[in-house]
């Protein structure tokens, strides 16, 4: 349930113009389309407890999903508003609205950082000891690290991309396995023939967007997770030569940066996922 409070609410309704169970300008399918772009199923039946039109599910919506996603998808309304200036808008958007989704993230910036500014942040003191990964998995991943710090100094620059990728992966993957029931219900959740599939058949993409709707991480480390993502495909040789991908100090540098800030996310306490 995200932390909004009744003034919050009564807020972003009246900017939202949710009189009449509407929602600024949307139609029901551009109202879909709009959260299928955050990873939202929003006609999901589980948002519909208290009747079909739009701004009962978003009443739903808000009630039952975790701050990080709840936050995220007022900022990109807050944003659509500002951007199209629709007739059923209450208002303008002002720097309370704004206030209400730092509260949400925890008044950190909503925009999410450039490049530089993100590889600016001093994220190399990084610990293990909070993720609570089973012993094998611990052992594996500090090994890892070491194999990248080692590949950093001696300019292995593809060597960093893979490992760090694949160390994203077992890590995410790690923290699924011991948070099974958030993980599951999340509505990110992937499914196949309408039933969530294993945590073993869990793409990286999927394990993503996964962490951050339940909190885990967040909206940053989702963004530079999925260029992570991206540049570990490469490991297929024909891919890369296709692709004509060369990693340099900076590509490799991002890569370590991302599984830094993503292994701190996970750390924090008020990000752990059995939490949320």
């Amino acid at each position: 349930m995200a932390d909004l409070s009744m003034v919050d609410k009564k807020q972003l309704e009246h900017l939202f113009g949710m009189g009449g169970g509407y929602v600024l300008d949307f139609s029901n399918a551009t109202f879909s389309e709009f959260f299928n772009g955050l990873n939202v199923a929003i006609d999901n039946d589980k948002y519909a407890l208290n009747g079909t039109s739009k701004a009962k599910r978003l009443r739903v919506f808000w009630s039952q999903e975790s701050n990080a996603i709840v936050g995220e998808s007022i900022n990109e309304l807050l944003n659509y508003v500002v951007a199209f200036k629709p007739d059923e808008a209450g208002g303008d958007v002002t720097d309370s609205h704004r206030a209400i989704v730092n509260k949400l993230c925890g008044n950190q910036k909503q925009e999410v950082n450039t490049e530089a500014s993100f590889l600016k942040q001093e994220l190399e003191n990084i610990t293990l000891n909070h993720l609570k990964l089973d012993i094998a998995m611990e052992t594996v991943i500090k090994q890892r690290i070491n194999e990248i710090k080692i590949c950093l100094h001696n300019e292995a620059w593809l060597s960093v991309v893979f490992l760090t990728g694949s160390s994203l992966e077992g890590i995410l993957l790690n923290v699924a396995v011991q948070n099974p029931k958030v993980f599951n219900q999340s509505t990110s959740a992937p499914k196949r023939e309408s039933k969530v599939k294993p945590f073993h058949d869990w793409t990286l993409s999927e394990l993503i967007d996964v962490a951050y709707s339940v909190g885990s991480i967040t909206l940053n480390v989702k963004k530079f997770s999925h260029a992570l993502r991206d540049f570990r495909n490469y490991i297929h040789p024909n891919q890369q030569a296709m692709s004509q991908f060369q990693p340099n100090k900076h590509t490799a540098k991002i890569c370590w940066q991302v599984l830094c800030a993503a292994i701190i996310d996970l750390s924090d306490k008020r990000r752990v996922s059995s939490n949320v």
